[in-house]
């Protein structure tokens, strides 16, 4: 017999011992469908169809909010299931902000002096070019694989043009995660950049001109965990739509597209 799959407001139909929710509750713990850390945070968002999150972490994740199932025969998109009913197509980097500990690292400098120098430079870096996949990567699947800048010259090595390579670096690669959703069908009407590596006020400027579209900042929260939050209140509440929390944006970023680095970069990663 196959277990019972509990839609995404759905009530288990047993109730938690309360020893084991660690809470005095008489006659037991109401136990929600849960949900995995994407999907969670994607619920904490608030998104809908049409948006995408990326989140920038020790990895590099885009996910998005898909009215139809995806399926990718590459397994480079993971076909998840979102907490409202919806579809969660998921793309993911090994290589997220540590790109940018990287570049702090070899230039001697710290994330603010790592930002200034990147915007003292150019778009595309007067050439230089980072595949920044330090740790092997999953998206695409080269485990084997290595960072490489390329494009170096007497001319253009400068610590300004280094820098604006390990942000572009990042920023294209996740660049291929949004792209790789969309020619599944996708759609894709807005970003929200989250995660630790959003902090950086160079992620934040560029992300714009190398994504292609403008790019909104929610504040910095906790939203794996009022994700798992609102779906509890949802459960509890019995309504159709889970209940409508604000989200707190702190700004939208926008720019000039700069389409021209992301096919250098797609050039040099091959």
């Amino acid at each position: 017999m196959l277990p019972t799959v509990l839609g995404p407001r759905d009530a288990a139909p047993v109730k938690a011992d309360p020893a084991i929710a660690g809470k005095n509750v008489e006659g037991g713990c109401t136990l929600a469908p849960g949900g995995g850390d994407n999907a969670m945070a994607s619920l904490g968002l608030g998104m809908g169809v049409g948006d995408v999150s990326i989140s920038l972490g020790t990895s590099g994740v885009a996910a998005a909010i898909s009215e139809n199932p995806t399926y990718d025969l590459t397994g480079a998109v993971s076909g998840f299931a979102d907490c409202t009913g919806h579809y969660l197509p998921l793309a993911c980097t090994i290589n997220g902000s540590r790109i940018l500990d990287a570049g702090r690292a070899a230039l001697g400098v710290d994330y603010d002096e790592l930002a200034k120098l990147a915007f003292a430079s150019k778009p595309g870096a007067e050439g230089i070019t980072l595949v920044p996949y330090f740790d092997g990567e999953r998206t695409p699947n080269r485990p084997d694989a290595t960072a490489t800048l390329s494009g170096l010259t007497l001319a253009n090595t400068t610590k300004e043009n280094l820098a604006r390579a390990f942000v572009e670096g990042l920023l294209c690669s996740q660049r291929d995660c949004l792209e790789l959703i969309r020619s599944l069908g996708a759609t894709i009407n807005r970003i929200l950049l989250i995660g630790g590596g959003a902090k950086s006020e160079a992620i934040r400027t560029l992300a714009p001109s190398i994504l292609g579209m403008d790019v909104t900042r929610p504040a910095t929260d906790e939203y794996v965990a009022i994700g798992a939050a609102r779906q509890a209140a949802w459960v509890l509440s019995g309504e159709a739509e889970p209940p409508a929390w604000k989200l707190t944006i702190d700004g939208v970023e926008t720019g000039e597209p700069t389409e021209a680095v992301y096919e250098a970069y797609a050039k040099a990663r091959g």
